[in-house]
């Protein structure tokens, strides 16, 4: 059986894409006689010239065409797999990308991260916080933060923080003058802070009491597509505002905000980090699954006060 050491295999692909035994040579760290000497071995031992070569120009003969066709694909996955193992060795390194929601990220994604940053300083970590759901293996990110009904089937899925609930609320300001609706249908006599959602469509809220779902169409004067703006804006009287209780809990915690139909708004799954399942899980990647579940074990501790962060 003829063998061939990974060097071996690895100049003959440098050299046919390089064209240059001197440039070969320097890529792999080699002097040029000693990579020469090192492709005439395995040309003897092959029984064939894998390369023309002249004083002035090196070219791939056909047996080195299909010699290299043949060898390139199996050297990337082994220089992958490599990688690989390299990644999940015990020590967290290099850098791990994340995408989410802006709002995810202020609420809950961006602590974890400097928890993640204080625990494992050799990890480099980017968040990319974006409206649009994003294929994350396509786009090169190492894991996703979602709301769960948004998180693909064929993903691992980890709870990221405790179940969350939507919020009708109104500055007190707001209800000086009227009535705090009792019922959804109620809401149609109200000012409300209507949102545009990503794709152009007004979202309708969405309400729900023992099992009953109720999608209204409110009605108001100030549409907006983003929840900081939707907040400052009921914060300022401007109408009733749908949020995450993540996002107005400080607000109605401090009284600069009134909760109403809080019995229609019942809580659900929250986010989910998620990750492909059918790849390695890098040593990064754990060690801020660690971070994850430790602090959504402690959200969903019982009288486990709200954050304040904005969603």
């Amino acid at each position: 059986m003829i063998r061939a050491s990974l060097i071996e295999l690895e100049a003959v692909v440098a050299i046919a894409s390089l064209k240059s035994f001197r440039a070969a040579a320097r890529q792999l760290e080699m002097s040029p006689s000693a990579l020469s000497h090192a492709i005439s071995a395995l040309e003897q031992r092959l029984g064939v010239r894998l390369f023309h070569r002249t004083t002035r120009s090196v070219s791939l003969s056909a047996a080195g065409e299909h010699f290299v066709r043949r060898v390139q694909p199996a050297l990337r996955e082994v220089s992958s797999t490599l990688d690989e193992m390299h990644e999940l060795r015990d020590t967290p390194s290099g850098t791990l990308r994340i995408n989410t929601s802006k709002g995810a990220a202020q609420v809950a994604v961006l602590p974890m991260i400097l928890e993640m940053r204080r625990r494992h300083p050799d990890v480099r970590v980017e968040l990319v916080t974006e409206e649009r759901f994003v294929d994350i293996v396509a786009e090169g990110f190492d894991a996703g933060v979602r709301l769960a009904e948004a998180v693909p089937q064929d993903m691992v899925a980890i709870p990221c923080g405790a179940d969350i609930s939507m919020a009708v609320v109104g500055a007190p300001s707001y209800f000086a003058s009227r009535p705090k609706p009792t019922k959804p249908k109620d809401l149609l006599d109200h000012e409300c802070i209507r949102r545009r959602m990503a794709s152009g469509m007004v979202y309708r809220w969405e309400l729900e009491k023992r099992g009953r779902e109720v999608a209204v169409d409110v009605r108001g004067a100030l549409t907006l597509d983003n929840d900081d703006l939707i907040l400052d804006a009921a914060l300022a009287g401007a109408g009733l505002a749908f949020l995450s209780d993540l996002a107005v809990a400080a607000d109605v915690e401090a009284g600069r905000l009134v909760r109403v139909l809080a019995d229609w708004t019942p809580p659900f799954p929250g986010l989910r980090l998620f990750h492909p399942s059918h790849r390695l899980v890098r040593a990064a990647l754990r060690a801020f699954i660690t971070i994850v579940r430790e602090s959504t074990a402690r959200e969903r501790r019982p009288g486990k006060a709200g954050k304040s962060k904005k969603a």
